[in-house]
């Protein structure tokens, strides 16, 4: 209906005229009250980011020499920190004359790359920047089948 109309129609019923596509064609409205149409919206938008999970980067940080029972327990920290969606970045700190013996970190990193193969996986080798190596390791994508119920966990 032409434009004057709705928006006469709307004002007989008590309520505003609200484009909803403007881009449709021929453009779409609804008769609706403003301030109810507003809150909808924000609420809409508040819902939608609630439920965004934003990914952050954990650090984890080793020394060329660090024992194997600390290992072990910033491995488990790197597991807990992929199956929470974020990705893992694992950095030898060498300090001293720890620099020349940068060959133990490198493998340091390549041991804990390969430990998690199963968890994540390893955005390129370790490199080297300064007194630090580092390596990042991002989660592994896992996808549901479609025909797998929705509240229920996929079994692989």
């Amino acid at each position: 209906m032409p434009t004057a109309a709705a928006v006469r129609k709307a004002q007989e019923m008590g309520l505003d005229l609200i484009l909803i596509a403007p881009t449709a064609e021929p453009p779409v409205a609804k008769a609706m009250d403003y301030g109810q149409w507003q809150y909808e919206n924000k609420k809409k938008q508040h819902e939608a980011k609630r439920k965004q999970h934003v990914i952050q980067v954990k650090e984890l940080k080793f020394r060329p020499n660090t024992d194997d029972h600390d290992y072990d327990f910033k491995k488990n920290h790197a597991i807990r920190f992929l199956g929470e969606g974020n990705r893992v970045k694992a950095v030898v700190q060498f300090r001293g004359r720890e620099i020349a013996h940068v060959d133990l970190g490198k493998k340091l990193l390549l041991r804990f790359a390969e430990d998690l193969i199963g968890h994540g996986t390893v955005e390129g080798s370790p490199r080297l920047e300064g007194r630090n190596a580092h390596v990042i390791i991002s989660p592994v994508k896992t996808e549901k089948p479609k025909d797998a119920p929705k509240d229920k966990p996929a079994v692989h």
